[in-house]
């Protein structure tokens, strides 16, 4: 069963300034605390329709005024918000300034190339124009977070619905037989087609600990930026045990989130699936994904 998403919460403003109309708004610079990272991006339609968030809503207004000049113009401006900017009633907390990049034009066949690779769960990058004597890096993408969760139980329930929440495309394997399926999992077996590239955290919810020993010893020989698997400190050990006996060395074994989450002690379905996700986003958001 599969949960998918067209694309991940990064790739909004992308994909709707590939068609035309939209234009394309970047932050290429951050002098002190913003709410959001260098690189952020939100797309204006000719309409002052928009897709993407940079703050609480002013500055989005802002820029929709900034983006009918920029076409007006036919050609990208860079404008100042905070400290050192022309107008006065946008102002940032703590004397901070950002720089936003906004383009009528974005060279719209090199986001649908970028969109593809994306697809593709390649890394994507698109060209940022030239502002006067400003040149700015090429803007990077990497693939959504996908998550695939092997495993039985509601709390597998619970974490399916709440990253479908999230936009995390999922992948879920449950035992064969379970809901009446002849499809799934087979004690001892790693299905044909299985798969994790380095965006893809794997997590195992088992109740049962020994459905869990070919797939775990499977999942640490993936590029998987995160594996976990629930358990206690008994099922840790015996865990431990079992991949060295699979020929998993202490590194690999390593890899392994458990008790999985950032919430100790997780005790009800949802907690844990929280906790999860918090977990998988956490790492991914901080580029362990690669």
């Amino acid at each position: 069963m599969t949960r998918s998403h067209v694309v991940w919460n990064d790739h909004i403003a992308l994909a709707m300034a590939a068609s035309q109309g939209w234009a394309l708004c970047t932050i290429v610079a951050i002098e002190g605390s913003f709410s959001r990272r260098l690189g952020a991006q939100l797309a204006v339609s000719d309409q002052g329709e928009v897709v993407g968030s940079l703050a609480d809503g002013c500055l989005e207004r802002q820029l929709v005024t900034e983006a009918d000049l920029a076409r007006q113009d036919q050609s990208p401006r860079l404008v100042r918000f905070g400290k050192g900017s022309q107008s006065i009633d946008f102002q940032l907390p703590c004397g901070s300034s950002i720089d936003v990049l906004v383009d009528p034009e974005p060279n719209r066949v090199e986001l649908r190339e970028a969109l593809a690779s994306l697809s593709r769960r390649d890394l994507a990058s698109i060209t940022l124009p030239i502002v006067g004597e400003a040149e700015f890096p090429k803007r990077h993408y990497r693939p959504a977070p996908r998550l695939l969760l092997l495993g039985t139980g509601p709390e597998v329930d619970a974490a399916l619905d709440l990253a479908a929440n999230l936009a995390i495309t999922v992948d879920v394997q449950r035992p064969a037989g379970e809901g009446g399926s002849t499809q799934g999992l087979f004690l001892g077996k790693i299905p044909s087609g299985l798969w994790a590239d380095r965006w893809t955290a794997i997590a195992l919810l088992f109740h049962d600990h020994e459905w869990e020993r070919a797939l775990l010893a499977w999942a640490l020989t993936t590029d998987a930026f995160f594996v976990g698997a629930q358990g206690g400190a008994q099922i840790r050990s015996r865990r431990r045990e079992d991949l060295l006996a699979a020929g998993l060395d202490e590194i690999a074994i390593a890899r392994v989130s458990s008790p999985v989450g950032l919430i100790p002690h997780a005790r009800d379905p949802q907690t844990l699936a929280l906790s999860l996700l918090a977990e998988v986003i956490a790492k991914y958001d901080a580029g362990a994904a690669g």
